[in-house]
């Protein structure tokens, strides 16, 4: 396996789902999109289609709600718009991302001694908008001091534009940060050609994960299986 430097780096940046935090069940994920169908009267199979289908407009904020989302899935489809029936679905999808926001065993205390020894903490993250409205009402909003999320800023990893941002507001160089990733969204090659030094997480139990993590099916620098590890990179 590849090398990190050990040094003494001023920033680490974090990915949020399948590193701070567990990737998502997929047959809970898949559960909650059939019971979004079932309460707007769709067709579970071509919500749950265009719902995939529309994962960049989420991601990049071109639909700024999960409202404005739904909505358009149910103009394709043919469906008539009932105001009850979209805010019950958002509300699902809502609780069901609540529910993933739980930190891993380590996750906290890791932060805690990163920032202890002097380190800044960012996040930068995929993902749709319920995620930074649900941001605050988790335990990580004492402990990251910037968090990018993809939907408010208009641009997905590995965009350069997004690992210049976290840094900007960090106030650090990339070559001064350590970026940890599962994987997604080829993040890890993204933060190393800005200069990052990078490793990519693994947790044995969620290696069925490996087709949606195109960096991990390649990777071949340091790999680590709990968030934890991490700290033995700090100089």
């Amino acid at each position: 396996m590849g090398k990190v430097l050990l040094m003494k780096y001023k920033a680490v940046i974090f990915d949020l789902f399948g590193t701070l935090v567990d990737m998502f069940p997929l047959a809970e994920y898949h559960s909650t999109l059939s019971e979004m169908a079932s309460i707007l009267a769709v067709s579970s199979e071509d919500f749950t289609r265009l719902w995939l289908e529309t994962v960049n407009e989420r991601f990049t904020g071109a639909f700024p709600t999960l409202e404005s989302n739904i909505e358009h899935i149910c103009q394709v489809i043919g469906m008539p718009l009932e105001d009850s029936h979209i805010t019950e679905a958002v509300r699902i999808r809502c609780e069901f991302t609540r529910r993933m926001f739980k930190p891993r065993p380590d996750t906290i205390e890791t932060l805690i001694q990163f920032k202890e020894v002097g380190c800044k903490i960012g996040l930068v993250s995929d993902c749709s908008s319920e995620v930074p409205d649900l941001w605050p009402n988790t335990p990580f909003i004492s402990l990251v001091d910037a968090p990018i999320f993809s939907c408010a800023v208009g641009f997905t990893k590995p965009d350069p534009r997004i690992y210049r941002l976290v840094c900007k507001r960090l106030a650090v160089v990339p070559q001064d940060c350590l970026y940890i990733g599962d994987g997604g969204s080829n993040e890890l090659t993204g933060a190393s050609q800005m200069g990052m030094h990078t490793v990519l997480i693994r947790a044995p139990y969620q290696d069925g994960y490996d087709f949606y993590r195109s960096d991990a099916k390649r990777w071949q620098g340091p790999v680590i299986s709990r968030l934890k590890d991490a700290l033995a990179f700090i100089g």
